[in-house]
């Protein structure tokens, strides 16, 4: 499953009579795979250890378990593209918006997962989870209660 960056988003497909048209509401599946690519590229960078921990935390989840490689590659095409145009905080919100409280929960849980995927977590990648947590709709305790949870899961409480 090869589907992050794997089309160049400069501009192929755009008409040249205009701006193209706002895009649709996120479905849940977008907004849930949004989520991710924001909580892995925030910090400006991809690598592949970020990009495995990415398919990892979506290729066992309904309903992307069931994509194809073409759907899949559509469906980040279009969030990169999206992530390219509006940043991530745009991004972000709008993904947000499309998910309901428990979905919300899940979705923070897996940027904060995703976000330690590299051992080093970098201040933009702090500064995501921390506006993810001021914009869920299940309140800021809780939100704080799941990132301290993910942190210590990630500590290496046996380093010398």
């Amino acid at each position: 499953m090869s589907f992050i960056g794997s089309q160049d988003a400069g501009g192929a497909g755009r008409c040249c009579n205009g701006p193209s048209p706002p895009p649709l509401p996120m479905t849940p599946r977008e907004a849930f795979a949004a989520i991710a690519l924001v909580a892995v590229a925030c910090d400006g960078t991809l690598d592949r250890q970020e990009a495995h921990a990415l398919r990892g935390q979506l290729e066992g989840r309904h309903p992307y378990r069931q994509s194809s490689e073409e759907e899949m590659g559509t469906l980040f095409d279009g969030l990169l593209q999206r992530l390219r145009v509006d940043g991530w905080q745009q991004l972000l919100a709008e993904a947000l918006s499309a998910l309901d409280g428990p979905q919300q929960e899940t979705a923070l849980a897996m940027a904060a997962q995703l976000v330690h995927s590299d051992r080093v977590v970098q201040p933009e990648e702090q500064k995501l989870l921390a506006a993810m947590a001021a914009q869920l709709g299940v309140g800021v305790d809780r939100a704080q209660q799941i990132l301290e949870v993910i942190e210590i899961l990630h500590r290496d409480s046996l380093a010398a």
